[in-house]
């Protein structure tokens, strides 16, 4: 998208991307100005959104009642299994989340004080958060398309639950939904004509509607029995996502089913949309439900003085989970490191690339491949069939492959003279079965 200077339909590696919507790529673009083109890049949007995310907690803990509890969930939400994850992965969910947690806390201020909250704001506010609700709506389908239309479901089903207050008046529903779809249509209507609509069916059709009924990539039940089997996947993979916290949720159940004030409802009701939804839909993994991790986190927070044993939990808890998290950091994965065969490659091959080369894949069609060899090797990563290795290699001008050993063997059993090979044996995690690649390059002409 940047060599192309085209920011309107998402492009990786010179191929169209439909998958998502254009916001974490234009994140992306923003940090390769600064840091060029290479993982590390890749992955800081994501860093900086989860930092967003802690320091909105942080803000709505404080006006829920004090500033512990917005330090508490902040430290709730950065320190499960989940963020750890993903809030270094170079994906579009952080963002999603960060804007789906600003329209929940701006719905909320619209409402509070209809749920029983001293916390109120005067007429003059209300216009502001108004605002920020659907103006979050709008960036939340940028980030991640629909599904950033949650807040939506619960809002609608808290009117179901107000119906005798005045909800209508406080949101402005027909001249603010106007505002989200203008700013979606923004970019979605020049994105739909400059891609003869294929954007729409491939980016709705397939990767909403589809993933909704259907099991895509094989994640979720493929028959309707094994689709029953797995509804109650989130309500178990929440034990390990929210992990270490979600220690504490059996006893938070147990005191919110017994007492619960406005706020309360009003996060159980958003928790509960967002699991629900997901668990309606057939593809299913586990983050998910990230979205409703901040909600939880503030649930927790808010109870964490009342229910037994929390306070010394919550800091040894904390304390061990900074430690684990810095220790993986630091430590973890450069132990991982050599697991990583093109990591490995680009290390051997790194004096060999030039910025004219082009390369190409057999079987392994990983974004690594192009944040690490593009970084000195401008051209794209073609993806090739085993019978195409010979007649791509034999094209004129510098360039190299990377495929299965097996195959390399079988095809250059011997490797033409000048050319170079490299090995290397370690893990796809991304697929999670183990990879033996060789990199064939040729220097020059």
């Amino acid at each position: 998208m940047r060599e192309r200077r085209d920011y309107v339909v998402p492009f990786f590696n010179n191929k169209y991307r439909f998958d998502k919507p254009p916001f974490i790529y234009w994140m992306q673009i923003a940090s390769y100005r600064f840091l060029g083109e290479n993982d590390f890049a890749a992955r800081l949007p994501s860093v900086i959104a989860a930092a967003g995310i802690a320091v909105l907690l942080f803000a709505w803990g404080r006006r829920l009642g004090n500033e512990q509890i917005g330090w508490w969930a902040a430290i709730i939400f950065t320190l499960c299994l989940q963020t750890f994850v993903h809030a270094k992965a170079a994906v579009a969910d952080m963002w999603l989340v960060f804007f789906v947690t600003a329209a929940y806390w701006a719905a909320y201020e619209l409402i509070a004080d209809l749920l029983g909250s001293t916390t109120t704001i005067n007429e003059s506010h209300r216009k502001y958060w108004r605002l920020t609700f659907y103006v979050a709506l709008g960036l939340a389908f940028l980030a991640k398309g629909p599904l950033g239309w949650m807040p939506l479901v619960t809002v609608a089903s808290m009117k179901l639950i107000l119906r005798d207050k005045p909800f209508n008046r406080r949101f402005w529903f027909l001249s603010g939904l106007l505002l989200t779809i203008a700013i979606v249509l923004s970019w979605g209507f020049p994105a739909l004509l400059r891609t003869d609509g294929e954007f729409l069916r491939i980016g709705i059709g397939r990767h909403v509607v589809e993933r909704s009924f259907g099991a895509l990539e094989g994640h979720g039940g493929q028959s309707w029995h094994s689709y029953l089997l797995t509804l109650p996947f989130y309500f178990v993979t929440v034990f390990i996502s929210f992990f270490p916290w979600s220690i504490k949720l059996p006893a938070l159940t147990k005191h919110l089913w017994l007492q619960r004030d406005g706020t309360d409802k009003y996060l159980i009701l958003g928790v509960a949309s967002i699991f629900i939804l997901m668990t309606l839909v057939k593809t299913k993994l586990p983050h998910y439900t990230l979205a409703a991790f901040p909600l939880l986190a503030l649930l927790l927070a808010r109870h964490f003085p009342i229910l037994p044993g929390s306070s010394r939990f919550a800091v040894r808890t904390a304390v061990i989970a900074v430690i684990v998290s810095i220790t993986t950091a630091f430590v973890g994965f450069s132990l991982l490191a050599p697991s990583f065969p093109v990591v490995q490659l680009f290390k051997k091959s790194e004096k060999e690339l030039r910025p004219e080369m082009h390369f190409g894949n057999v079987d392994y069609a990983e974004p690594s491949l192009v944040w690490y060899f593009r970084s000195r090797a401008h051209g794209f990563s073609w993806d090739r069939k085993p019978e195409q290795v010979k007649e791509f290699m034999g094209q004129w001008g510098p360039k190299f492959i990377i495929l299965p050993s097996k195959l390399a063997k079988s095809v250059y059993p011997e490797i033409p003279p000048g050319w170079k090979s490299y090995t290397a044996e370690g893990i796809n995690f991304a697929k999670g079965k183990r990879a033996d690649l060789t990199m064939i390059l040729k220097p020059t002409e």
